[in-house]
């Protein structure tokens, strides 16, 4: 049993690890300004030049297929990909990118939303989640009603990343035939509303009043929505863990440091047992959520089922996150509750982590009535 990363796999999250650190990592300073003074975290234009610069270095579509000049990177590089990004709060994502399922679009969606999404000149967002319908996503409430060749959507969806900066969302509507998922434009008609959050987390309202749609805009098949939803989420339920690892393994190494600087009583309080046993819990966790994270993504990579073990890596992923930011903002003492270090703003960010994709509870769920259904063997090691 081999754990190691390939001679490849390692170039590849060096390359990745100093280019965070080159070219990201510098600007936390300001993302940190801008967002006191409740400006954008990154000034205009500014992402696009970091992505053109991680082009040059070979970095363009990590996940996209290298028919549309993506690196076509499988699911357990990608998680390394996103452990190394989460180091920073700076929000970097690598350009040439489209949300999975859209591959799923006929050659006239490719040409109209794929391609141009993947070129940067579109941008789209995912609207699955209602006010009454989160986790439930089989009781949607938002309606598609055929009208002779066309379809006409109402309803509204809520907590849409990015969905007051989309110019087309995917849109999930409960039809006749089942739940479908539409391409619609947001020429079509429908409106978006921002959300303030706690964090820095971008999301919006979406209102759906009347839009009517070509028989062209159904993504997939009519009636086949439920499982694109879920092809879209099960890809963001190893990604999270794989970010919370990132973002636990920088905020303990601040932890570390500062201990070994901050002197309370005469001595540097990393001496003090009541600090070390956080450090070391801390460290705990994040390297058991680390090979979860790793093992899901090595399930996914091999074209087994990896619904359980996403599922495992999710909830104690988010888990973690959320206790090693405590941990560390108690390291730092009153420090750490300023705005003056960025630990307070990851305390805030980082809570979410327990709620998209799929909340603890949910998680938990799904993970107890897989065991009590038969459907996942305990100690199963290296069953498919």
């Amino acid at each position: 049993m081999d754990f190691s990363l390939s001679d490849e796999e390692r170039d590849v999250r060096d390359t990745v690890r100093a280019f965070v650190t080159r070219e990201v990592r510098p600007l936390e300073a300001e993302v940190l300004r801008n967002e006191r003074e409740h400006r954008p975290a990154l000034g205009p234009g500014v992402l696009r030049e970091l992505q053109d610069k991680a082009r040059v270095a070979g970095f363009w579509g990590v996940t996209t297929p290298e028919s549309y000049g993506g690196m076509a990177l499988g699911p357990v590089l990608h998680a390394v990909l996103e452990m190394e990004l989460a180091r920073t709060f700076v929000p970097f994502r690598f350009g040439g990118s489209a949300d999975n399922i859209l591959f799923a679009a006929t050659a006239e969606q490719r040409d109209a939303y794929l391609v141009p999404t993947i070129e940067g000149r579109r941008r789209s967002c995912f609207a699955l989640t209602e006010p009454g319908a989160g986790s439930d996503a089989r009781n949607l409430r938002t309606r598609a009603r055929r009208d002779g060749t066309d379809w006409v959507v109402d309803g509204e969806k809520t907590f849409v990343t990015g969905g007051d900066a989309a110019d087309f969302a995917i849109v999930f509507a409960r039809a006749d035939e089942g739940v479908t998922a539409f391409l619609v434009d947001r020429a079509a008609g429908w409106t978006s509303a921002p959300i303030e959050t706690m964090g820095e987390w971008s999301c919006a309202a979406l209102h759906l009043d009347g839009v009517r749609v070509p028989a062209s805009a159904v993504l997939g098949r009519v009636g086949g929505g439920l499982d694109l939803a879920m092809s879209w989420i099960g890809q963001g339920r190893y990604v999270i863990p794989a970010r919370a690892v990132g973002a636990g393994e920088r905020l303990l190494a601040m932890a570390v440091e500062h201990a070994r600087t901050r002197e309370s009583m005469g001595h540097p309080i990393a001496e003090y047992q009541a600090i070390q046993w956080q450090i070391a819990d801390s460290q705990v966790e994040l390297e058991a959520t680390k090979w979860l994270t790793l093992h899901a993504a090595w399930r996914a990579q091999q074209g087994m089922d990896a619904r359980h073990a996403t599922s495992i890596a999710k909830l104690h992923g988010a888990e973690t996150a959320n206790r090693v930011v405590d941990r560390v903002l108690q390291i730092h003492g009153g420090m750490g509750y300023t705005r003056e270090l960025p630990v307070e703003r990851w305390y805030r960010e980082l809570r979410v982590l327990r709620i998209y994709e799929g909340t603890d509870e949910i998680q938990r769920r799904t993970i107890a009535r897989n065991l009590i259904r038969g459907h996942v063997a305990l100690g199963a090691v290296g069953e498919q």
